[in-house]
């Protein structure tokens, strides 16, 4: 790895509907070539690199509790959503030769192997790509929280959130035409601000941690390669 690169270690989130691509829902297989060849180009740098996936794509626990079903057990199952895209990822990744293994914090066996800090970081050292599923194995948690919870764990030295947004706006970019990006802020800008960044707990986590935080637009092809390679993209949430 050149000496060149600000990172050695990061830790990625990705969205479920970052999977879901266009389509809005389920897995869409042209999106999981392109992230996969992006994820490539990262790991051939030389760079350790965990992922945090979401299940969004596939059932959202906070949005069936909110339909009048017991959080807990849509909680669980949106656990198992998360699973279901890391194998799917893996898959794709796999399949353009790169080395990755699945993690996941409930017990699932039979296709993945239990979340043990220390058998993660192994895993990193060797030169795989380490695929968080599960979030953390309990309700009530977002994936955001547990993608800061496994970059503390592992040492991560960012935490960046891939989007499908160019960054942190001071207001929806998507309602808002003239929503004006930040190039970068404080912890305590987004936590005054209330901007919708990461939830509540994952941002104190990080602040707390020190661990920043970079939002990017994922679906730009080449993007997180420029990151990682410093450039400036996206917006930076540090101390």
């Amino acid at each position: 790895m050149s000496k060149n690169l600000p990172y050695k270690r990061v830790l990625l989130k990705l969205s479920g509907e970052m999977l879901a691509g266009g389509q809005g829902f389920g897995i869409n297989e042209q999106m999981l070539h392109e992230i996969s060849d992006d994820l490539k180009e990262v790991h051939d740098l030389g760079i350790e690199l965990g992922i945090v996936v979401g299940g969004g794509n596939i059932f959202r626990g906070l949005k069936a509790a909110g339909s009048g079903m017991d959080r807990v057990p849509a909680d669980h199952m949106g656990m198992l959503a998360t699973v279901i895209n890391a194998i799917a990822l893996q898959n794709f990744l796999e399949d353009v030769d790169v080395q990755t293994r699945v993690l996941s914090a409930i017990n699932v066996e039979e296709v993945a192997e239990p979340y043990i800090r220390r058998r993660a970081i192994r895993h990193l050292e060797k030169g795989r790509i380490v695929i968080f599923a599960a979030g953390t194995g309990n309700p009530f948690f977002t994936t955001d929280t547990a993608a800061a919870l496994r970059a503390s764990e592992i040492r991560a030295e960012v935490l960046l959130k891939g989007t499908k947004v160019d960054g942190i706006y001071d207001s929806d970019p998507v309602k808002n035409s003239g929503a004006k990006m930040f190039q970068s802020l404080s912890f305590r800008d987004v936590l005054d601000g209330e901007l919708r960044v990461m939830d509540l707990t994952a941002i104190t986590f990080c602040h707390d941690n020190g661990i920043p935080v970079r939002v990017f637009n994922m679906t730009k092809r080449g993007n997180l390669l420029k990151l990682l390679k410093g450039e400036k993209i996206g917006t930076l949430v540090t101390e």
